[in-house]
């Protein structure tokens, strides 16, 4: 890919998106420790947006505090008096503790300190969401809209539905979102699926233990909407030795085999990775052959998504409606993250990202409500990833903060700060590993 290949308006929308967006999170993340902090009559040295090691963009002292802006872009930081936190200074340790300082605190105020910030992020994620739901609705794929119905995975067939089947209904309740058909079966312990096979309705069983299955596997493996494979846009990187996919293209084979969906493709796609293949592609009334690469298993092409194929509904709802909705929505959004992040850790060479990789997520146009959208998405990330007990994170002093409540004695600060070294190393290792694999995608 050459620099003038790359479409430099994109880039800069993608940036000020995720300038904004994680500007909002980190300030009134560290906002949510401050506020406490000050309360509790803690001195709060700095307040930062971002990192800075060795030099700042911009800083100003004003009080006690100085406000600032670092360099590096993995977060934010405030500096409470007395208080082992990112900046290591050990120096106000060795001296007599000061009443404003925040070692000098009750556990419980130090504990409502530390966990300001993720309270903070639940309930902007929360209110986004919220808001979300009252502004725009929520927008959703019909089940009658379903031309070719849907695509079954091994856990659908071993209950006997197949692809081309379309489910239309939960133990005798027909149900119209299907974004919501897999949750709804598990939510309301489906007994029977109502479905409509080749024009005829038939009921099917749902065996005990089937339910157990699907909510172990994360949803994964029951069905799909299923679609032709109809390409939408070619990447710039698509590698190919005989002609050129185009948009409209619909693919029906890849060497002689054929596939009728874009599931059974893709599944294929894996056979002849790093390998040239044909493909069989009609465009308009022809039909042509095109021979490309496939990079890691990759054509380099984004398909039609069945949104777009089939049209898809917004649901609105008044502001009292939107409340509960968004509150379900939150804890949804948590629920599938934990799930990603077992599937990142099974193979992080593919899924572990960093900022740059966050940063691609956003659109290259800008859109108030996937801005907003993904805003709420990464406050709740946040406020998860901070609370895990890892020493270093907010719920790292929170575990040590709830021990001293219980056992009734208080961590030395020798300990506090060892804890604070390997937690540092720890979260910083991750974040250049990351990295480094943001840059080799870059480059591959």
């Amino acid at each position: 890919m050459t620099l003038l290949a790359i479409d430099w308006s994109g880039v800069f929308v993608k940036a000020g998106e995720f300038i904004l967006s994680f500007g909002i999170l980190v300030i009134l993340h560290e906002l949510g420790h401050f506020i406490p902090a000050k309360l509790f009559k803690c001195r709060v040295e700095k307040f930062y947006l971002f990192f800075n090691p060795w030099f700042s963009l911009w800083k100003k002292k004003k009080g006690e505090t100085e406000y600032g802006i670092g360099w590096v872009p993995f977060g934010g930081y405030v500096k409470i008096a007395g208080m082992i936190d990112e900046s290591m200074d050990k120096a106000q340790l060795n001296q007599p503790a000061q009443p404003w300082e925040f070692r000098s605190k009750p556990a419980w105020q130090r504990l409502i300190i530390m966990i300001g910030g993720v309270t903070v992020n639940v309930i902007l994620a929360i209110v986004i969401f919220i808001m979300i739901m009252w502004v725009w609705g929520e927008e959703y794929l019909p089940v009658k809209n379903l031309t070719y119905g849907i695509y079954a995975d091994s856990l659908a067939k071993q209950i006997g539905i197949k692809t081309g089947d379309n489910i239309v209904g939960i133990n005798g309740n027909p149900i119209e979102n299907f974004n919501k058909l897999q949750t709804e079966i598990i939510v309301k312990e489906a007994k029977t699926l109502q479905v409509v096979r080749d024009g005829k309705a038939i009921d099917i069983a749902v065996p005990d233990g089937f339910i157990n299955k699907l909510n172990k596997n994360k949803l994964d493996g029951f069905v799909e909407a299923n679609f032709p494979t109809i390409v939408d846009s070619v990447m710039s990187e698509a590698v190919f030795t005989k002609g050129t996919l185009q948009k409209g293209d619909t693919i029906i084979g890849m060497n002689n085999e054929y596939y009728n969906n874009y599931y059974d493709f893709a599944n294929a796609r894996d056979l002849y990775k790093n390998k040239v293949v044909d493909l069989k592609v009609i465009r308009g009334k022809d039909s042509v052959t095109i021979s490309c690469l496939l990079k890691n298993g990759k054509v380099g092409f984004f398909p039609v998504t069945p949104d777009k194929m089939f049209g898809t509904e917004v649901k609105k709802y008044s502001f009292n409606q939107s409340v509960p909705v968004g509150f379900k929505k939150c804890f949804e959004t948590l629920s599938g993250y934990i799930a990603g992040i077992k599937q990142a850790f099974k193979n992080p060479n593919e899924n572990l990202g960093s900022v740059i990789s966050i940063g691609k997520i956003y659109p290259n146009v800008w859109n108030w409500q996937k801005f907003w959208t993904l805003t709420a998405i990464f406050s709740i990330i946040l406020a998860f990833m901070n609370i895990l007990p890892i020493p270093a994170l907010d719920g790292g002093h929170a575990l040590f903060t709830i021990v001293e409540i219980v056992t009734g004695r208080k961590p030395s600060d020798k300990l506090m700060e060892y804890a604070q070294m390997v937690g540092m190393v720890l979260l910083l290792s991750l974040m250049a590993y990351a990295l480094g694999l943001d840059f080799m995608r870059l480059f591959r």
